[in-house]
């Protein structure tokens, strides 16, 4: 089965921008959701495929910074390229700290924009292929009987397997 396509979402209200950063974006094929707001992105869902957002950090109502910091605590990765017409570096410093991709000055150097969205989403795709891995170990994991599953944990202690038969009882023999 093929891998959803990657998408890229911009949040940033000035319609202008939006429009701008679309059109660099789908010029060079890639899949582009450009919103106005932070309960347009809430609204939207979450892309199918890798995904990185590109988040203003001024917005009406919530900054990109809080909203990084709700989506941080709600276990929500994503990777994060902000963008600001009226940066500093305290802000830059807490965004970077916050985990974002990168944080780049308006008006923005396409070259940068693309390279940090190639980033962006190869660590997505790494982080989606991760809990993929992680999901079938899961469904593996369930199909063990208990017993089973008191034998795993102590061979990853580091246990051989005549000490465990020894303390469950079992032998390492056939009979």
């Amino acid at each position: 089965m093929a891998e959803p396509q990657p998408c890229i979402v911009i949040v940033d209200d000035d319609p202008d921008i939006r429009e701008a950063l679309g059109s660099l974006l789908r010029s060079v094929g890639l899949q582009v959701r450009a919103l106005a707001s932070l309960p347009d992105f809430l609204k939207s869902g979450r892309p199918e495929g890798p995904t990185c957002l590109v988040l203003d950090v001024r917005l009406p109502g919530q900054s990109g910074l809080e909203f990084q910091r709700e989506l941080a605590a709600a276990h929500i990765d994503v990777p994060i390229i902000f963008m600001t017409a009226y940066g500093d570096v305290p802000m830059s410093v807490q965004a970077m700290k916050g985990g974002a991709l990168e944080f780049l000055t308006k008006p923005v150097r396409d070259q940068d924009l693309l390279d940090a969205i190639h980033i962006g989403l190869e660590r997505d795709r790494a982080r989606r292929e991760t809990e993929k891995r992680l999901s079938a170990l899961r469904q593996r994991f369930e199909t063990l009987t208990l017993r089973e599953r008191e034998v795993m944990a102590e061979v990853l202690k580091g246990r051989l397997n005549k000490q465990i038969a020894g303390d469950i009882g079992a032998s390492i023999w056939p009979a």
